[in-house]
Formats: structure tokens, sequence, C-alpha cells
């Protein structure tokens, strides 16, 4: 039999080697915000580089300063312009004129004329028709006529139409639907 020797004995370990160090942790997936910002970060790079390559590729070539006075010609606030040149029947013109009116001094509901001296659509008819009841009359006539062909039958009068709507884009449009119709009917 072996001889061992009982100080080697108790020295020597009686547990197992060390094991290996365990692998690291798979990575974690990135979560969306992470990604974007990596995404933005990378296309900053790339956007500082082309904006450098630019000035590099265009330093060779002369430019003048632009005087924007030079290049706005035309007034910076919109101004309304005239009517298009009258239609030649007198209820389409006096349609016409009436849209303008519309357009040019304002548009109300629930009075022919209001404090501020924006009309409705009748009150636009009456001023343009200068007194000329007939022609008002006719005029007030197609306009219903227009409405009703767009809303149907069930509108009763201009007037009332003219007050079931909170804002002038659909009064101020038929009044010009209404110029064309008559202009159609040689009126």
């Amino acid at each position: 039999m072996p001889q061992t020797h009982p100080a080697i004995d108790q020295a020597t370990p009686t547990t197992a080697p060390p094991a290996p160090p365990a692998p690291p942790a798979p990575p974690t997936a990135l979560s969306l915000e992470e990604r974007l910002t990596f995404i933005k970060a990378a296309m900053s790079v790339r956007l500082d580089e082309a904006k450098v390559a630019y000035e590099v590729n265009t330093a060779h070539i002369e430019t003048e300063p632009v005087d924007l006075a030079d290049v706005v010609t035309m007034p910076l606030t919109p101004t309304l312009q005239p009517p298009p040149q009258s239609y030649p029947t007198p209820v389409a013109a006096l349609l016409q004129r009436a849209h303008h009116r519309l357009l040019t001094g304002g548009w109300c509901s629930g009075a022919l004329v209001d404090e501020d001296g924006a009309r409705c659509m009748l009150g636009a008819i009456r001023i343009e028709a200068g007194g000329d009841r007939g022609l008002e009359a006719d005029a007030a006539s197609v306009l219903l006529d227009a409405i009703r062909r767009k809303f149907g039958d069930n509108v009763d009068s201009v007037p009332s139409f003219n007050d079931a709507h909170g804002s002038a884009r659909t009064p101020l449009r038929i009044v010009d639907q209404a110029a064309g119709l008559a202009d159609a009917r040689g009126l």
C-alpha cells in the first residue's frame, strides 16, 4: 500500500476545482426609444458630414447676396380684388355684386345688416339692387332655386337658409353659384 503523509492529506482540498466563469448574459434587446436615439445620432453625424462635403464642393462658386426687397414684389397682406368682369345679364350681375359685397363687407346671420355693416345674403342683394324691387325679387328667386338644387326642397326661404349657417363659407358659395345659374338662364 502506498504511504501517505498525514500533513499532505490534510492540505489537499477535498472539494472540486473552481468552475470556469459563467458565460456572459446575452445582450438585451434595445427599446424603441434607445434605437431611435442611436439612429438620430447616426443621422446627425451623416448630415454633418454631408454639410461639410457640400461646403467643400461649392466653395469655388461665387454667389451674390440676395436682397429680398428685389424678390418679393407683392404686398405681404392679401388684398381683396375687385370682382371679375360682370355678367351681362342683370340678375346674374346683381348676384355677382352681392357676392362681392359679402366678401368685402362681411357676412352676418340673424339680421339684414349687423352693427358692423356686415350683411346677410338677402341684405347684400337688397343693397346691390339699388331699390329695384323687381330685380331684387328675381335675384332672391334664383338664389332660392340654387339653394334648393344643392340642399333639397325643404329649405323655406333665403333668410332661413342664411341663418342656419354659423360661417360665411356656404352662403358665399351659394350666392356665387346662383350668379352662374342666373347667367345660364339668361336672367
